[in-house]
């Protein structure tokens, strides 16, 4: 019988090991907690309360299982989604507009998380939003500079990150206790209670199960993997899923601390908050100015850190779809400066960025297919996955998962509000 030294001496080799490996889905984690995340969920429960919770337990129930099979396609197969997908489709004709696709993807991820930076500098150190819009174009160009040579110093940060976005939403439950009723029916009552609540779930599914990260969770892991044994990926497979589960459960906790902190501050009295500054002003005299300083640093983080990830993902796709190398600075310098025209002139134009958040994280809803049924039909794939190929339940379940996307999505464009 083993003794309880051997089963601490079991748990510590064990945690070691998830040690070492952890990094792939710390990365993309903080995708599901950016600045996309903020304003559907900030939308979600400022002008429907509880009642699209469930919708943030489905796509953080769809994010995981989509990440955990990206994540074993990398490590079986040594290749990235992008990469395989270059392969199948072969000829340039199909293979140009896919990566073009990945890359609106991308681009309309991007804009939401830079979006992020600009208003949380605007609010935390009162910068006009004009000179927030270009000093927050640095921001993702320097970290990447300081980490370019040390991989693993990169991941450490994103735990920074990730830590200060989850310690603070812990803070802002215990300012803005949700009451349990509420929460319960929320989660266990799906339904819509109009057209624009099911264009708010859309777009919560889109901040959620996003396309970007598909491809980039893919590399992250075949990196991992290279040279590593079939023993070897078979023990890798077990660290990537617990690390998947562990990681995307803190987001989906987030997310839906997120949006019960905008159910209870501002529904229904305040539900027709139109903006994150209008939602910080409003919180600060309800709950006081440690409640809106949190919200505004855990924005600022989302923010740097989820550009940094998108930004990787960007220069993945481009790669792995032309199958050449670029120069990774002007890829980088490029990707985060294209979206300092748009955010710009949408502020000149005097357009919300709340609005700009919401209508990006829509356009990656309707994006999610072209990232998500390539992976659920490559893992099923016998000879491409081998020993990994998926079991039959899995793929089954993720068939539902991407039937329910669609649903969702079709039902958003018919309905009148879209």
């Amino acid at each position: 019988m083993p003794t309880s030294n051997s089963k601490r001496s079991h748990f510590t080799s064990h945690l070691r090991k998830f040690i070492a490996y952890s990094g792939p889905a710390l990365i993309v984690s903080i995708a599901y907690m950016d600045p996309g995340n903020y304003g559907t969920d900030l939308q979600g429960g400022a002008a429907f309360g509880y009642s699209l919770l469930w919708v943030v337990w489905l796509s953080s129930a769809i994010a995981m299982l989509v990440q955990y099979l990206s994540g074993k396609l990398g490590i079986a197969t040594g290749r990235s989604l992008a990469e395989i997908l270059r392969e199948k489709l072969g000829r340039k004709l199909f293979i140009i507009p896919y990566w073009l696709s990945a890359e609106v993807a991308a681009a309309a991820t991007d804009l939401a998380e830079y979006l992020g930076t600009v208003i949380a500098l605007n609010l935390l150190f009162g910068v006009p939003m004009i000179y927030a819009a270009i000093f927050g174009a640095a921001d993702v160009i320097i970290i990447l500079a300081l980490t370019s040579r040390k991989f693993r110093l990169l991941e450490q940060l994103f735990l920074l990150f990730v830590s200060i976005i989850t310690f603070g939403y812990v803070y802002e439950m215990l300012l803005t206790p949700p009451d349990v009723h509420g929460i319960l029916a929320g989660s266990f009552s799906p339904h819509f209670a109009n057209s624009k609540a099911l264009f708010v779930a859309v777009g919560i599914i889109g901040a959620t199960v996003m396309p970007h990260v598909v491809f980039l969770h893919s590399f992250l892991t075949k990196e991992k993997a290279n040279g590593k044994t079939l023993e070897e990926r078979k023990r890798m497979r077990k660290l990537h899923l617990a690390e998947t589960v562990f990681l995307l459960t803190i987001a989906a906790l987030v997310n839906a601390a997120i949006l019960l902190m905008a159910a209870v501050a501002f529904y229904p009295n305040n539900s027709q908050i139109a903006s994150i500054a209008e939602a910080y002003k409003t919180l600060v005299p309800l709950f006081g100015i440690s409640a809106g300083v949190v919200f505004v640093i855990t924005l600022l983080s989302s923010g740097i850190a989820s550009s940094a990830a998108g930004t990787l993902a960007g220069q993945i796709i481009m790669e792995g779809f032309l199958g050449k190398k670029f120069n990774v600075w002007l890829r980088r310098i490029i990707t985060r400066f294209v979206n300092v025209i748009p955010t710009t002139v949408a502020i000149l134009l005097g357009f919300d960025p709340l609005h700009i958040l919401v209508y990006s994280q829509f356009i990656l809803s309707l994006m999610i297919p072209i990232a998500v049924i390539p992976v659920v039909i490559l893992t099923m794939n016998k000879k491409l996955m081998a020993e990994f190929v998926n079991r039959k339940i899995t793929t089954i379940i993720a068939c539902v998962f991407v039937g329910i996307v669609l649903v969702f999505n079709v039902l958003s464009l018919v309905s009148p509000s879209s």
